[in-house]
């Protein structure tokens, strides 16, 4: 149980870190007048993932594959299945043309990739399946891709550019505050890696199942956050948005980079996982389109939960 414990505590240097590091950043980049949707697409962007990048760049350096992988594919099931589920069901979202066309068949192509490039021994009949270095840079690649577009979508005036609240810090602070925020993140980051790997060995289980429930929910809370009071506002481009940016980030990012760092072996299991995240953006497109117009309504945020709460009792009885 101390372990547990010590896991959950070490959510709250992390996602306090990224607060600050965002809020610090942010203020910085306003005061060397970098415009307001750069800002928005990288620093705050940058920000929401950081759990999830500082967490997997110290499993990947501990050579730990089934938290790299499991932090990243639990993180987009529970964002598409429990945040879009809770803020559909608080009000139902609605989809812009771009959501709807562009940005989530983005994060279905981001489930399809992963899954081919991390299946070597099925696809080219290889002894292991690994995601390389070579794969990792490929995922990068669509990462800078995936930004160039937002930032040419924000530009061309087809969407409405959300302003960016800035907090009014001077560039001393600003920098004192980013060390402050960075030193947070990593502390967090290595006590959420080095206490995951100890529950498991607690508890018989593997490193997988504690990444894909425990370790990547935590990592999604700022998320969860933004979304809920997106959803209560009635701002639901931000609650939409956000779930599938993220989403995108994790694995061309996130995962591109850990593999960058240190090759990911991937176990056959992690398929399933893979598989299921693939589903659970399919079902996001085609719930797309049921119902009166384009959008998420409440009944379909309740399945999403159910198949989230089915999929947690799939792991614990496999």
């Amino acid at each position: 149980m101390l372990d547990l414990l010590l896991l959950l505590l070490g959510f709250f240097p992390l996602i306090y870190g990224a607060n600050i590091l965002v809020d610090s950043a942010s203020s910085l980049a306003k005061r060397l007048n970098i415009p307001n949707i750069v800002i928005g697409l990288t620093v705050v962007a940058l920000g929401t993932s950081a759990p999830e990048i500082v967490v997997n760049i110290f499993a990947s350096i501990s050579g730990k594959n089934d938290i790299v992988l499991g932090n990243v594919i639990g993180s987009n099931l529970f964002n598409i299945f429990v945040i879009l589920g809770i803020s559909s069901i608080i009000y139902p979202i609605a989809m812009r043309t771009t959501t709807t066309w562009i940005e989530v068949p983005l994060s279905l192509l981001s489930a399809l990739v992963v899954i081919v490039l991390a299946n070597d021994m099925f696809i080219d009949k290889a002894d292991i399946s690994v995601l390389s270095r070579i794969d990792g840079l490929i995922m990068l690649a669509f990462f800078v891709i995936f930004l160039a577009y937002n930032v040419l979508l924000s530009k061309s005036g087809k969407i409405v550019d959300e302003e960016t609240a800035v907090k009014n810090y001077s560039v001393s602070k600003s920098i004192v505050l980013i060390i402050v925020g960075l030193v947070l993140l990593l502390l967090g980051g290595k006590i959420i890696v080095t206490f995951a790997i100890h529950l498991a060995q607690s508890f018989g289980v593997s490193e997988r199942i504690i990444a894909i429930t425990i370790v990547s929910i935590g990592t999604s809370l700022p998320e969860l956050a933004t979304s809920i009071m997106a959803a209560r506002k009635k701002n639901m481009d931000i609650a939409i948005g956000n779930v599938v940016g993220s989403n995108i980030f994790n694995i061309f990012l996130v995962l591109g980079l850990s593999a960058v760092i240190n090759p990911v072996l991937i176990q056959p299991i992690s398929n399933l996982d893979m598989l299921v995240n693939i589903a659970a953006n399919i079902l996001l497109f085609v719930f797309i389109f049921t119902g009166k117009g384009r959008r998420l309504d409440r009944w379909e945020g309740m399945i999403f939960l159910t198949l989230y709460v089915a999929y947690l009792g799939t792991l614990i009885l496999l």
